[in-house]
């Protein structure tokens, strides 16, 4: 923000008595920090003749005159040792930057530098009195958000017309630290900014961020979301845009993508979880298809449950997800398992099932009437079954697949092919597969951690693992069994 003033017959030169000047400035600076922030900066670059900025380290210039300084300036606070003439206090959290006219005393830069980063700093302080009550207001609003009181929020939130929502839920070691500095960063205003409101809360231990907006968003929250995770090692998912009615949907879909965040991808988008290249490799007719015939008996409730437990890897964490109890959540995810009839345990279902929620099957099949259900009701179960276990040919039997396929796991030594097999299929523990390869625990585990460096994926991660899953059967060879490691002394294994 940038603003000038003429300097006037009041203005404080280099020529006054020390003392007049220094009573013209301090007058003028403090008369300046009464108005607003910006005003404070803007009449500090005026007495320093030159350019003024205040640089935070998340959200870049907060306020910069001129305009075109605001980059030198936040260079200038990451870096001052490349900037010998800038001039630079700490102040409320930032830094304030000088850049002054080289004919200025040193002594009068200094005096206005130390008297602007004090009031920056009362200022400061006046406005974290009253963030603890605009912080409330903001969780109470996001709670009514996820139950649904969607006008009650709109009415509160001074800006008309907002339709849709963008949600981040994001974990860390310290999420109340992580708030305040992202608070400070966003500067979050009922009256909205640019078209668009961001709403910040500690919801539950997690911290939740939703920037309400017209449908879509000019990245501005995902940038300072980005660097707080950063600075902050927080993992975050991310869900929508999506219709403010269907927030809680949108909260469901960040908490299991959080779930497959690392130190090295901080930020996972919800559409960015569950086997979305190789779908699209698929053949659309025959893959649709399948997919239509697996899901039919599944209401969109159904489908949401099945796809947030497939992300997550396990009902507790689809329960944190879902917001609800992991008993509640096991005794739908029977319902379903009843409605296909299928194991959803095992690791070739939850692979194959992923692949068919990843499929363009809106609205199909869930017209039918419960009559008509019912009437073809096992004789559509034993088609199910089979189709889950190994879909009709045509759909993972193509070059394409295997092409995908040979590209994720066919650089793995065939130690760690049988290795990482033999642990999806024992839903992803060491015990039992150890146990099955006739090696110790750790062993296994350092396999696995090389399979996680050689293959740069997440084993974390259950959509991962799903995807590995398919990769490994569509490369399968005659050799990949337990059984067929070579051993040397007893249980020392010797390399193939």
């Amino acid at each position: 923000m940038s603003t000038t003033h003429p300097t006037g017959p009041d203005a404080a030169g280099p020529g006054d008595s020390s003392r007049t000047v220094r009573e013209a400035m301090a007058d003028r600076l403090l008369r300046a920090a009464t108005r607003s922030g910006a005003q404070l900066v803007s009449e500090a670059a005026v007495l320093v003749q030159g350019a003024a900025v205040l640089a935070d380290p998340i959200a870049g210039a907060v306020y910069s005159t001129p305009a075109t300084a605001a980059a030198d300036g936040v260079h200038a606070a990451a870096h001052p040792q490349d900037h010998p003439h800038h001039v630079q206090r700490p102040a409320a959290g930032a830094v304030l930057v000088l850049h002054p006219a080289p004919t200025l005393p040193a002594e009068h830069v200094r005096l206005v530098a130390t008297t602007t980063a004090a009031l920056l700093e009362v200022r400061g302080q006046r406005a974290a009195e009253l963030r603890a009550e605009q912080m409330r207001l903001h969780s109470t609003l996001l709670r009514l958000l996820l139950a649904g009181h969607t006008t009650s929020v709109t009415d509160t939130v001074r800006a008309g017309g907002l339709t849709h929502v963008t949600l981040y839920r994001l974990t860390g070691p310290d999420i109340p630290t992580a708030h305040q500095v992202l608070w400070r960063a966003v500067r979050p205003s009922l009256a909205g900014h640019g078209g668009a409101c961001a709403l910040i809360g500690e919801v539950d231990g997690e911290l939740l961020v939703a920037e309400l907006h017209h449908g879509s968003d000019d990245g501005r929250v995902l940038r300072l979301v980005s660097r707080v995770s950063e600075r902050h090692d927080l993992l975050a998912g991310l869900a929508g845009p999506l219709p403010l009615a269907e927030t809680p949907t949108a909260h469901a879909d960040a908490g299991a993508a959080r779930h497959s965040a690392t130190p090295a991808h901080r930020i996972v988008p919800a559409d960015a979880v569950g086997t979305p290249q190789l779908a699209r490799l698929l053949p659309p007719g025959p893959y649709t298809a399948w997919a239509r015939s697996v899901l039919s008996p599944l209401t969109p409730d159904h489908r949401h449950l099945l796809l947030v437990r497939l992300r997550t890897g396990s009902a507790p964490r689809a329960a944190t997800a879902l917001g609800l109890s992991p008993g509640t959540v096991r005794t739908r995810l029977r319902g379903v398992a009843a409605l296909l009839d299928a194991d959803l345990d095992d690791i070739t279902v939850q692979a194959h099932l992923l692949l068919a929620l990843r499929a363009p099957t809106r609205g199909d099949g869930q017209g039918r009437g419960h009559d008509q259900e019912r009437g073809h009701d096992q004789e559509r179960k034993s088609d199910r079954q089979a189709r889950l276990e190994k879909p009709p040919s045509g759909i993972l039997d193509t070059d394409a697949a295997r092409t995908w396929a040979v590209g994720l796991v066919g650089g793995l030594e065939p130690h760690l092919r049988i290795a990482l097999a033999c642990w999806l299929r024992h839903h992803a523990r060491t015990a039992p597969a150890a146990t099955e390869l006739h090696v110790h625990r750790t062993t296994l585990t350092a396999w696995l951690t090389r399979c996680a460096e050689r293959l740069g994926q997440n084993l974390a991660d259950a959509a991962v693992r799903a995807e590995l899953h398919l990769a490994l059967e569509a490369t399968a060879k005659d050799g990949d069994d337990p059984r067929a490691l070579p051993r040397r002394g007893g249980r020392t294994y010797r390399r193939l």
